[in-house]
């Protein structure tokens, strides 16, 4: 199949998941089910073009492998994390704002945009399983794999951490300031920003996909200005004074020592 061909089918599988998901979120009064179907989305991008993308078979299943790993993890942590949960305070407000012109409001703000955020983002995933050259692994794929277990292991370690952390209930209204929180206050953050730039490495194993740096760039961008850190943090610098301590001590995003030694202060 033609790249372009490959880029039309996984739109419109990204579309109908979104439709889908939309309609289900109406049934059940929560959006928030979009977060959980994320990195699932990105699975279904994978498979789709391994089985219709051209590209070298040990590429592919490189990029499947990894992609299913890493989001059928982020699907679980999030479905056990929002579990008996209340829709996300994000998607409240909108309720909220929008009203009875919320149902459909939601289909494009929420479903749509982010659907078309993931078509986007993924443009590495399609393009390293579209082109049958190099047939073989190069050292860019091995990178990209080293890349990946780092970033993979920022994510997957900081959820664990903050998860174990907040089950203490002891810990209950403090600031989770050690492990590799004590490096970075968004260890989970950065992690999948690496992810996403040992994507498109992969990808430039490829000919001439040096243009799809877009998707870990816009990535890095949201997680860094939009709706990760920034988000995150205007929301505990207005409810946690606390928590400034914190930030004077710990990078934002770039792992690094801390700067002062200090014990959890409460949010």
């Amino acid at each position: 199949m033609a790249f372009s061909s490959l880029l039309a089918a996984n739109l419109a599988v990204v579309g109908a998941l979104m439709l889908s998901l939309w309609l289900l979120g109406l049934a059940k009064r929560d959006v928030s089910i979009v977060d959980v179907f994320w990195g699932l989305g990105f699975v279904l991008i994978a498979y789709v073009s391994c089985r219709l993308g051209a590209g070298y078979g040990g590429r592919k299943l490189v990029v499947t492998s990894l992609v299913t790993v890493w989001g059928v993890r982020l699907a679980v942590y999030l479905l056990w994390r929002n579990s008996r949960q209340p829709e996300d305070y994000r998607y409240r407000a909108m309720r909220n704002r929008f009203g009875a012109s919320f149902w459909w409001v939601s289909l494009f703000v929420v479903f749509g945009l982010q659907g078309v955020l993931m078509w986007v983002v993924s443009l590495p995933l399609q393009i390293a399983q579209s082109s049958p050259v190099p047939a073989h692994l190069t050292g860019l794929d091995v990178l990209a794999v080293l890349l990946w277990g780092i970033g993979f292991g920022f994510e997957a370690v900081g959820d664990w951490q903050l998860a174990r952390f907040k089950s203490d209930p002891a810990n209950q209204g403090k600031v989770m300031n050690h492990g590799l929180w004590a490096y970075t206050r968004h260890p989970n953050y950065f992690g999948d920003a690496v992810v996403w730039w040992a994507y498109f490495v992969i990808a430039l194993a490829t000919p001439g996909a040096g243009w799809t740096a877009i998707s870990p760039l816009l990535m890095t961008f949201f997680l860094m200005r939009v709706s990760g850190v920034a988000l995150l943090e205007r929301k505990l610098v207005k409810t946690r004074p606390e928590y400034a301590d914190y930030t004077r001590q710990t990078n934002a995003f770039f792992p690094w020592f801390p700067r002062v030694t200090g014990r959890s202060s409460d949010r």
